[in-house]
């Protein structure tokens, strides 16, 4: 379909890309975008929260032993310079609290929460005992990691299903799925690509400029 090609042009580009993160199964990028979930759960802008996600990599808090390691003080200064404000305080300390969950629960290694929760209910209800983690994120957790975990594809959550909506694509699944473009990212960046759509302020005017 033109409307998809065009979409993946101008939309295909999921958050964790833009963050800078190369996602594989693996524990620091997994990590990383465990932060940057919470990050963007708070009602700021997603373009401000990926600034945020760069600038706590960038300290070097790339895994929960190294965001332990540092301090709250640190950790806000991070997201200040971001401009992650407003929301800096109690998001530093929902930080600290998740990298000690992760340690005591999972060993600092979401792959064993993968292995606990065993498919994407299972992993999503895990997700939601993560601090700063409600059902919002844990469907932005589970949007972005399925190229990575295929346990969980295809998953299209209630945003992405009301930007395809808005598109005219059918918004379940599978039939996202067989619209997507082949590779292992295609299916995530379409579903990315629908929900930058869904948030758009004119999501009608997108729907006519990509026709």
């Amino acid at each position: 379909m033109a409307v998809v090609s065009e979409l993946m042009d101008r939309f295909g580009r999921t958050y964790a890309e833009q963050a800078g993160i190369t996602l594989t199964d693996k524990p620091s990028p997994l990590y990383r975008l465990l932060v940057l979930t919470v990050l963007l759960s708070k009602p700021i802008s997603a373009d401000v929260a990926v600034a945020a996600a760069r600038e706590l990599s960038d300290a070097g808090l790339r895994t929960p032993s190294r965001t332990r390691a540092s301090t709250w003080r640190q950790r806000v200064a991070a997201l200040g310079r971001a401009g992650y404000r407003r929301y800096d305080a109690s998001t530093a300390e929902l930080l600290g609290a998740g990298a000690e969950l992760l340690r005591d629960r999972w060993h600092d290694d979401l792959r064993e929460l993968r292995r606990e929760g065993g498919d994407a209910e299972g992993i999503e209800r895990l997700l939601l005992e993560v601090p700063g983690i409600g059902p919002t994120g844990a469907a932005i957790y589970l949007r972005e990691v399925q190229g990575a975990w295929p346990e969980v594809a295809p998953y299209v959550d209630e945003r992405a299903a009301e930007g395809a909506e808005v598109l005219g694509l059918p918004p379940t699944p599978t039939e996202l799925k067989a619209l997507a473009p082949r590779g292992e990212t295609g299916l995530v960046r379409l579903i990315a690509a629908c929900v930058r759509v869904a948030l758009e302020r004119d999501p009608a005017r997108m729907r006519a400029e990509l026709a």
